[in-house]
């Protein structure tokens, strides 16, 4: 704070959320700093573009320790952060891994950036590999491999070393790593294995065969059915239904609390994965997969439990204002989220405690 011509001002503070900031309109960001993945030995640069009353200067950190500047990392006219060579461990470093954020200071205050992760490439070796399967003709096989990359790896399928055909309306794959074969005929026995390929790497499965069998009777059987999911907003979410038998079953999809699933965005995968396109909030919910018997009772089922999230938005911001020495400013915040979000207040870019002058209410003023 400051006192000129009997006026006092506040300085513009700062709320933060995980997903954005709100400022004054004397110094605001135009771009902060975006969760990135950086790879081994390339170029990595970080944006932050601030408008305001110039002069204004731009620091960075990491892990909230001042970044301090080099031949190889940079601060460029316009803010950015360029490194050179990103490097996962360096003599006597932890490395460039970390969170980032960048400070922008005037004669108005300062203001802190959102925190921006960032991550390094990488595709470790799978941690499961597809199994081997006998399979009686018409039934359903299912091969699974699951591998965590950084990025997500994209997973495809290959036959005899051969790249599968997805055109092929029998074969369904599901972005888990999940291989379906529908209606397995001989020509469906073979060698399968998964590869997984991302901007760091390629890796190969361990392989896995498909032997056909004869037809027999088997009762229904749901081999595998929906697992857990916890998703965000507009997200795509899919469940898995996969049943086996003779004669092949079918199968349904209901809600356990009785609402409708709908139609919009609704659809079937293979023969029984359900996709719901754009999840809403609405569609958080238990989902129950059955597999009936033709022309029986006969019926299996598997649950499983769809919980949807919306991320932090603010409905609110804080409003510059100035006011005479003594007197008593208010900022109002008002944010939303699926879970209810944590607000934070900055003053300068510094936690804001409540003091003897300093009060922070239920609705957060």
């Amino acid at each position: 704070k400051c006192m000129t011509h009997g006026i006092f001002f506040l300085f513009p503070m700062l709320c933060s959320l995980s997903a954005g900031v709100c400022v004054g309109s004397e110094l605001s960001f135009l771009q902060q700093p975006s969760d990135v993945i950086a790879v081994r030995d390339r170029a990595l640069m970080l944006d932050c573009q601030v408008q305001g009353e110039e002069p204004i200067m731009v620091t960075w950190r990491r892990n909230g320790v001042p970044l301090p500047v080099s031949p190889r990392v940079r601060v460029l006219q316009n803010g950015t952060l360029l490194i050179q060579n990103f490097q996962k461990r360096r003599e006597g470093s932890d490395g460039d891994i970390g969170e980032y954020d960048c400070s922008a200071q005037n004669r108005f205050g300062l203001l802190v950036s959102r925190r921006a992760r960032v991550y390094l490439a990488s595709l470790p070796k799978f941690h499961t590999h597809p199994v081997s399967m006998n399979v009686n003709e018409g039934g359903v096989a299912r091969f699974q491999c699951q591998i965590n990359g950084v990025p997500e790896a994209q997973i495809s399928w290959e036959k005899d070393r051969v790249l599968l055909d997805t055109q092929d309306s029998r074969y369904t794959l599901l972005p888990m790593g999940v291989l379906q074969v529908t209606g397995v005929r001989q020509v469906d026995a073979g060698v399968f294995r998964c590869v997984a390929a991302n901007i760091a790497n390629t890796r190969y499965s361990h392989e896995a065969s498909l032997n056909v069998t004869g037809e027999s009777y088997k009762e229904p059987v749901i081999l595998s059915g929906p697992q857990n999911l916890t998703l965000t907003v507009h997200q795509t979410a899919i469940l898995e239904c996969i049943a086996t038998g003779n004669p092949r079953p079918i199968v349904s999809w209901s809600r356990l609390d009785g609402r409708s699933i709908g139609v919009e965005g609704i659809q079937v995968l293979g023969t029984g994965n359900l996709m719901i396109s754009d999840v809403s909030l609405q569609h958080s919910g238990v989902y129950v997969c059955a597999a009936n018997r033709p022309g029986t009772r006969m019926r299996r089922t598997a649950l499983g439990r769809l919980v949807v999230q919306a991320p932090p938005e603010f409905l609110q911001w804080p409003q510059s204002v100035s006011k005479p020495a003594g007197g008593s400013a208010v900022f109002t915040c008002v944010a939303q989220g699926v879970p209810e979000p944590h607000l934070i207040w900055l003053k300068n870019g510094k936690v804001l405690m409540p003091g003897h002058n300093i009060k922070l209410t239920n609705n957060n003023r």
